[in-house]
């Protein structure tokens, strides 16, 4: 097949891209992770340009922000209007924060009635752990092994992947996790056709060992993120739930990665028809432009928070509320969560293909337009490889595609492309990836 979006006519990094790379580490601390040695210029669509002109399908979206594609012309638009208007005004009502929070509360779940808006999803899951604690006047929050829910010292506390709290030293009090349904490298040793949900019943043995009796509420991921795009098995999310709400503790959604569209429905709980207390979203909820947001009862955010209680210096500025409301009439309009649908046939038959072929790929796992290809040694071992996730970021930029690697151990190869790619695009890369993976042989 030949490239008809990816084009890389100079060796990457090219010229003008080594030259700015030089110059953004000599000025700024590079703590990012291991990605592709190019500086991007310009993207549309699922299509990203560096300085050098060379052309990539992009299978990261900006870390699942750009849900809508790269710099689409209704949300551009939306933006500039707004900018040329007012950029900010605090706690001021203005129409934009006024539209936005009525397109998101009618696209949310029926029961959840009111949201507040934020910059980050660190942010939105903080107030998240504050309402649950001061809703029920207990302390403790219930997490998971391998979750993550932000860079902060409370959601740090709650999160599992140690690289996010190393040497931070003691963390919030309270925090208890619990292991997450890893199935590949099930935590009990397990098999998912016998094990029962072991991670379930677990929940208890793991709440009488390590609560002093004031539980307020569990937090979780639809799936694990960061630790390297973890599905749970079908029912886990609707048992979970049954489990918080037999011992009248809240129950709430991290969506910021999960949410708009991302996974074939607006909500990742919607495919388990889970009714969470408090959602949280970011990311794609702006499709390139920073903003978060809390959804909750109405009452319950009352009853929680007095008023001044709560609050974000960019929260519901007006350029990001332009964006949210642009983004929902976008994936209103053109159907974009019906394209997800019918792009993730053609993502899950090319990966299987792309496992089934190759010796280093020990697990695929998804849905809708996020997958995980997770890199082994070898398929016996299972033993992680986050040297060759890395070996395969390079190696794909040469070939056109855009990867970056997550995971506990960083072996884990990111497939989240914006939810426009079309079916061209997502052969073509899908293409890229499986000659690119038998390159890996040679490594």
């Amino acid at each position: 097949m030949s490239n008809h979006y990816a084009r890389v006519t100079t060796a990457i990094p090219g010229p003008r891209s080594r030259a700015l790379l030089d110059q953004w580490r000599s000025y700024e601390s590079d703590k990012t992770g291991y990605q592709a040695q190019v500086a991007i210029e310009r993207g549309l669509g699922a299509i990203l340009y560096d300085v050098d002109d060379n052309a990539f399908i992009d299978w990261t979206s900006g870390v699942l922000v750009t849900n809508i594609g790269h710099c689409h012309p209704a949300l551009v638009a939306a933006v500039q209007d707004a900018a040329a208007k007012i950029m900010n005004v605090y706690e001021y009502c203005n129409a934009f924060r006024a539209d936005a929070a009525r397109d998101l509360i009618q696209a949310a779940p029926h029961h959840l009635d009111s949201c507040f808006f934020m910059t980050t999803g660190s942010e939105a899951t903080d107030a998240a752990v504050r309402i649950m604690k001061r809703a029920t006047g207990n302390f403790e929050v219930l997490s998971f092994y391998g979750g993550f829910h932000g860079r902060t010292l409370s959601t740090a506390s709650i999160g599992g992947l140690k690289k996010i709290k190393n040497r931070m030293g003691p963390m919030m009090p309270g925090s208890i996790r619990a292991p997450y349904p890893y199935c590949y490298r099930c935590p009990f040793h397990s098999r998912l056709e016998t094990c029962g949900l072991m991670c379930l019943s677990f929940l208890d043995d793991v709440v009488q060992a390590n609560s002093s009796n004031s539980l307020a509420g569990l937090i979780v991921e639809p799936y694990l993120g960061t630790a390297g795009f973890i599905f749970p098995p079908e029912g886990y999310l609707r048992s979970l739930e049954e489990w918080a709400r037999n011992r009248h503790i809240l129950f709430s959604l991290d969506e910021v990665q999960s949410s708009f569209g991302r996974t074939g429905t607006m909500w990742a709980g919607d495919s388990e028809g889970v009714t969470a207390d408090i959602i949280t979203v970011g990311k794609g909820i702006g499709s390139g432009i920073a903003v978060s947001a809390l959804l909750a009862r109405s009452e319950m955010l009352d009853s929680a928070l007095e008023k001044g209680e709560l609050g974000s210096t960019y929260g519901g500025n007006p350029i990001s509320c332009s964006a949210v409301s642009a983004v929902l009439k976008v994936l209103r309009e053109e159907d974009i969560i019906d394209n997800v649908s019918r792009m993730s046939g053609i993502f899950r038959k090319g990966l299987l293909e792309i496992a089934e072929s190759s010796p280093y790929v020990g697990d695929i796992r998804g849905r809708g337009l996020v997958w995980g290809i997770e890199l082994v040694e070898d398929k016996a071992s299972k033993t992680p490889s986050p040297k060759m996730a890395k070996q395969l970021i390079d190696i794909c930029a040469e070939n056109g595609l855009l990867i970056g690697c997550v995971g506990m151990f960083g072996n884990v190869i990111r497939v989240a492309p914006p939810l426009v790619i079309n079916e061209g695009q997502s052969v073509e890369s899908l293409d890229i990836m499986s000659r690119c993976i038998a390159k890996l042989q040679a490594c």
